[in-house]
């Protein structure tokens, strides 16, 4: 069974008659994605793609009965539009936009967490489970399905690494992206916990970044008892201090947050390290290897 999503996992997109939300609509459904409506307040009784389009999330719940959204809403509205989700019951809320203010991004996962709602992002490229269904943006064509799971706080980071595995005849269970931050719904630590029970996944890829600690709580996690492989990669080794290097979550600041001591912690709980994308097909399969499927 898929992480979070699978091919009938019924799904409602947010914005779904903007620019974005219907390009994007359009390519979910031709990969598979069982989207059952949309919402954009003021275009209700419209169709995009067949997808009924309603004012409101909750007039889309009764209607359709969704369990999980895809948000394409601008970022200063983000928010209001994922807690409206979460109000209506979802379970899942992947939120695509940039430039969430702090605030409302603190708002919307504190509401998610009271609720026992997830929420995606913000700043995410989605999920994919291969050849299944996704919530996302993904190039879908990098991605073949298979016994690997990947997560990532950078989407492209995660297009390559996917793509280095699908040409090394390795797939994927499910590749989940996390966001670029500085604040994370999901983090690495839930994420492994998800795969951990997972019967399509045999390992994991984690791939960090400076900034914060979540790798390093996720490290914390591996060294209990991780019953899964876990192959890891840290970008950005020779940041300076105080530069925050394309993510708003990825930055050094006041001595945490540097690659070198996420790398200590990842390499010390057991996580197979390693230093380029290029590297992990080989050392899954050696990993692989020596330590068979968890029964």
């Amino acid at each position: 069974m898929a992480i979070l999503i699978d091919r009938g996992t019924r799904a409602l997109v947010q914005g779904i008659t903007g620019k974005i939300g219907s390009f994007q609509t359009k390519l979910m459904i031709e990969y598979g994605t069982n989207v059952v409506a949309g919402v954009t307040p003021g275009k209700g009784g419209q169709k995009m793609e067949c997808v009924p389009v309603y004012d409101s999330v909750h007039q889309a719940v009764r209607e359709t009965s969704p369990e999980v959204s895809i948000c394409f809403v601008p970022g200063p509205y983000a928010a209001d539009a994922a807690m409206e989700a979460v109000d209506a019951g979802l379970r899942l809320v992947v939120v695509v936009a940039e430039a969430v203010p702090l605030s409302d991004a603190v708002k919307m996962l504190a509401l998610a967490s009271e609720r026992g709602s997830f929420v995606l992002g913000p700043d995410t490229a989605g999920l994919i489970s291969p050849g299944r269904s996704k919530l996302g943006v993904q190039p879908h064509q990098l991605f073949t399905e298979g016994n690997i799971g990947i997560v990532s706080r950078s989407g492209a980071l995660s297009y390559e690494t996917a793509k280095t595995l699908t040409e090394n005849r390795i797939g994927q269970s499910t590749v989940i992206g996390l966001g670029g931050g500085p604040v994370w719904g999901l983090t690495y630590r839930d994420a492994l916990e998800r795969f951990k029970d997972d019967q399509a996944t045999d390992a994991v890829v984690l791939l960090g970044e400076i900034g914060g600690h979540m790798e390093e709580e996720a490290a914390d996690y591996i060294a209990k008892g991780y019953p899964k492989p876990v192959v890891a990669l840290v970008v950005g080794r020779t940041a300076p201090p105080g530069q925050k290097m394309g993510h708003a979550g990825a930055i050094v600041q006041q001595g945490r947050g540097a690659a070198q001591d996420k790398i200590a912690a990842l390499r010390n709980a057991g996580a197979a390290v390693v230093n380029a994308p290029r590297e992990i097909p080989n050392v899954i399969k050696a990993e692989l290897r020596r330590r068979p499927r968890a029964k």
